[in-house]
């Protein structure tokens, strides 16, 4: 059996092993990361040949982390990237160039169009009705999105929601509120098969799905890395933040808002963020802890999203793609039945 994990910002892990008597046999480790001394690579194969076949990530890494020699320095990658390896090779899981996929940018739509359409797409690619796919957004008005399991009245002060012009609208995704406003950020949404993540914790599958962005954005000049559970940033501050929605029939929603510009005092003021949110923050200051591209770079908008969509079609062979009329038409009924109507905003009152 064969694995392969690319460390998010870091080295590719390389496993091959059998499975015999219900123990992995003939482990051996490769890839482009470094590691020393020499001998720290023997002590790694020995720790995992012998394991039960069932062994998950957390337990794997372990055991190479308590095998390693004094002093050994693992640069590129960890014991848990050796984890996931394995538990990828276990399931023979795909990498992104074994999947077709399709780069879609279409004109702007209403923010609960939006939203309806990364159910659709990510039922779709679920069915295998549509490949996995990457579409950036465009909206044509400001919103607030609040996470899937939000209170609204905790989160949003409705009234200077309006006085700003924000409509309100809430997500299939959990996590925290997002600040939308028309022209001022950058929203992707991946659709991809449960297969890609296949092996990953939860946590890994938020960074491997979002590494190329951070190429893209070093691509820009930014120096972009990833902060767990689910924030981009850099040394400058936070960038943006990822959430993600499981389906039932395997689909994978994954998507990300990096801040273009932003005006934090407009923030702060539609925004209920409660000094317990901030407690672990470092900071007493929201619009603080955001530094939105604009002011990193100097580019305009549509130059950041060309790096996007560049360095995701060179790593990945993506082809440009549309919704099709079907799509939309069935986005349209998910406004009408549930994005748009008040029981859904207001299922955590």
């Amino acid at each position: 059996m064969h694995g392969e994990y690319k460390v998010p910002g870091g080295k590719l892990v390389v496993v091959d092993l059998e499975q015999r008597d219900g123990r992995i046999a003939d482990f051996r480790l490769a890839g482009d990361f470094f590691l020393e001394p020499d001998e720290a690579l023997s002590a790694i194969v020995d720790a995992v040949n012998g394991m039960p076949v069932e062994s998950d990530v957390p337990t794997i890494a372990a055991a190479v982390r308590a095998a390693l020699p004094d002093g050994a320095q693992l640069l590129g990658f960890t014991p848990d990237s050796v984890g996931t390896a394995v538990r990828r090779a276990m399931i023979t899981a795909p990498g992104w160039r074994d999947f077709e996929w399709q780069l879609v940018h279409e004109p702007a739509v209403s923010p609960a169009m939006n939203l309806a359409l990364d159910e659709v797409l990510t039922q779709r690619v679920g069915d295998g009705r549509r490949v996995p796919t990457l579409r950036i957004w465009e909206w044509n008005e400001s919103a607030v999105v609040i996470g899937s399991f939000q209170s609204y009245r905790n989160e949003v002060d409705e009234e200077q929601a309006k006085q700003h012009g924000f409509q309100v609208v809430r997500r299939i995704s959990g996590g925290g509120a997002m600040l939308m406003a028309k022209d001022a950020i950058i929203t992707y949404s991946l659709y991809v098969p449960g297969e890609l993540v296949a092996g990953m914790t939860f946590a890994d599958s938020y960074a491997f799905l979002d590494d190329w962005v951070l190429q893209a954005l070093r691509a820009v000049g930014i120096d972009a890395i990833y902060q767990p559970l689910n924030d981009i940033a850099s040394p400058s501050g936070k960038i943006g933040g990822a959430a993600q929605k499981r389906l039932a029939n395997g689909g994978v929603l994954h998507h990300a808002t990096l801040s273009y510009d932003m005006d934090g005092e407009v923030m702060t003021q539609v925004l209920r963020i409660g000094r317990e949110k901030m407690s672990d923050k470092g900071t007493v200051s929201a619009a603080k802890r955001v530094d939105p591209l604009r002011s990193q770079t100097g580019l305009s908008r549509a130059a950041i999203i060309e790096s996007f969509e560049r360095t995701f079609t060179t790593l990945y062979g993506a082809t440009p793609g549309h919704i099709t009329e079907e799509e939309y038409a069935e986005a349209r009924e998910l406004v009408a039945t549930k994005f748009d109507t008040q029981a859904w905003l207001h299922r955590v009152p």
